[in-house]
């Protein structure tokens, strides 16, 4: 497999390949021509990729780019990852990213909130303190 891509990012992704049992012969590759923006280059040329893998019976259409070996790269790269997370499930890169997001979004309890709360208070101590001192006019008081 040649791609018009760096060579780590190939060996990368052949080693996950291999790692994961995926081999070249279980695909079944097509080329499609694109929909959407290009206009007439994308017409002309059958850039997409679609793939299947047999044993799984995942597939995949790439059309992210205009240039089909590239799509061909993109394409292999996705169903890795797909089957990466049927396989590892939770453990998978992928499905840790997901975990990560549902966390940061998920609401803060009320002793959370409370302790946000008591941080910012602190602080704004802090600045006020750092203020500059007023200059105190005297009176004179006869």
């Amino acid at each position: 497999m040649l791609f018009k891509i760096s060579l780590k990012k190939q060996k990368n992704l052949e080693e996950r390949m291999q790692k994961l049992g995926i081999f070249e012969k279980d695909i079944i590759e097509k080329f499609i021509r694109s929909s959407g923006k290009g206009g007439q280059k994308v017409n002309k040329t059958s850039s997409c990729v679609y793939l299947k893998h047999i044993p799984t019976g995942i597939e995949i259409k790439c059309q992210k780019e205009r240039v089909q070996s590239l799509n061909r790269f993109l394409a292999r790269r996705i169903l890795v990852d797909k089957i990466e997370s049927i396989i590892l499930g939770k453990e998978s890169a992928q499905q840790q990213q997901i975990e990560k997001i549902r966390r940061q979004k998920r609401r803060r309890s009320k002793k959370a909130k409370e302790k946000v709360l008591k941080l910012k208070k602190m602080q704004s101590e802090k600045k006020k303190l750092r203020a500059p001192i007023k200059n105190i006019k005297k009176e004179n008081t006869d």
